[in-house]
């Protein structure tokens, strides 16, 4: 469905972004993975997308946090591959505290990765997207672009930024063959959640198994994890003619947390 597309996406090494280039890799795009992590595991997950699906992929380790950056990652797509069909703005981090305890810093932090880096890089892909007359941006916002939890100011903030700028982008495109929506996952088994799980079986004292269902019972009424399998093959959708028509909109994938 997407041989000859070529799709970035960010914080792509793990996690949900590595879900999602998997799957669009599945439907043959060529890949730009971004994000952190050690270099001979990246190299091991470009080797194998490239492998088990014969598309292109690279890797740039562009830093998410500058501006420049971003739009150099954009710029170095199109030089590589002579087009950009795909954006998913994944590529996020996360802090907890009450908001009068909440660091500038990591406020600063936050804003930047999950909210800015995809203005930059929206920025920067539309031009060429319009171009081609044809483009898909997908941003990977949350439930908490949604709705809101205690502890989670900056993420809060961030994330329901993100489905405004969304909204924006999708109004701006319309009718240009390009479009900009926003996919807004439940809790998915990430290191950022094994985080939250690992602090709830400290502070309760029980197994992370038993941590985990309680932090999915408090929120997510259908007791299971959404995969990054399942992300992908949203956005998958979003990237397909059945989706041309939708656009500026925020896509919930979260067991029902939202509809509560």
């Amino acid at each position: 469905m997407l041989k000859g597309r070529v799709a970035v996406v960010t914080g792509s090494t793990s996690g949900i972004g590595l879900g999602i280039a998997r799957e669009l890799a599945k439907l043959r795009a060529d890949i730009v993975l971004n994000g952190f992590g050690d270099a001979s595991e990246i190299e091991a997950i470009r080797g194998g997308i490239e492998r088990d699906h014969g598309v292109r992929a690279v890797y740039d380790a562009a830093d998410m946090s500058k501006e420049e950056a971003v739009r150099g990652l954009i710029a170095a797509t199109v030089e590589k591959f002579g087009r950009l069909d795909i954006l998913v703005n994944n590529a996020g981090i996360q802090f907890t505290a009450p908001v009068e305890e909440f660091p500038a810093g990591r406020w600063n932090a936050i804003l930047a990765i999950n909210l800015s880096a995809a203005f930059h890089g929206i920025a920067a892909a539309v031009p060429q997207m319009k171009k081609q007359c044809w483009g898909r941006i997908v941003n990977i916002a949350s439930a908490h672009g949604l709705v809101a939890s205690t502890h989670k100011a900056a993420y809060v903030a961030a994330k329901h930024g993100l489905v405004g700028l969304t909204k924006v982008v999708g109004l701006e495109t319309a009718g240009s063959g390009v479009t900009c929506n926003a996919v807004c996952p439940g809790w998915v088994r990430t290191p950022l959640v094994d985080k939250q799980i690992d602090d709830i079986a400290a502070q309760r004292g029980v197994s992370r198994t038993e941590a985990a269902r309680i932090l999915l019972a408090e929120k997510q009424p259908s007791l299971e994890f959404v995969s990054p399998a399942q992300l992908g093959g949203t956005v998958a959708f979003l990237c397909s003619s059945a989706a041309d028509q939708i656009t500026g909109t925020a896509i919930s994938v979260d067991g029902g947390w939202t509809a509560q």
